[in-house]
């Protein structure tokens, strides 16, 4: 079992939870961050500490929400990692809680 950061990350881009992580498996895009499913050791630090509660245990994901495991797998491999947390975008909190933000994903 692995966390995966699911879609209330885009264009929130919230970066708390990259403090906390002991192994660093949080790999930053440009408006999104994923997690490693290799180097996650499943800890349940980072869960907590996002505060658009888009990190969830797979065992935890909707139909709808598993389409991120894969997602976070295949741009874990591109982005590079992320170990220190940064201010979130200016609008973040704007674009927490919406729907349908997958769109909205920058490669």
């Amino acid at each position: 079992m692995t966390f995966v950061v699911t879609e209330n990350c885009i264009k929130c881009k919230y970066t708390d939870c990259v403090e906390v992580c002991p192994v660093d498996c949080f790999h930053e895009g440009p408006n999104f961050l994923v997690i490693d499913p290799d180097e996650c050791i499943d800890c349940t630090l980072c869960e907590p500490e996002c505060p658009a509660e888009a990190i969830l245990s797979e065992d935890d994901l909707s139909d709808e929400q598993e389409q991120y495991i894969a997602l976070n797998e295949e741009l874990s491999r591109e982005w590079p990692v992320i170990t220190e947390q940064k201010d979130p975008p200016d609008d973040a909190e704007e674009w927490d809680g919406k729907t349908d933000k997958l769109q909205y994903l920058e490669r």
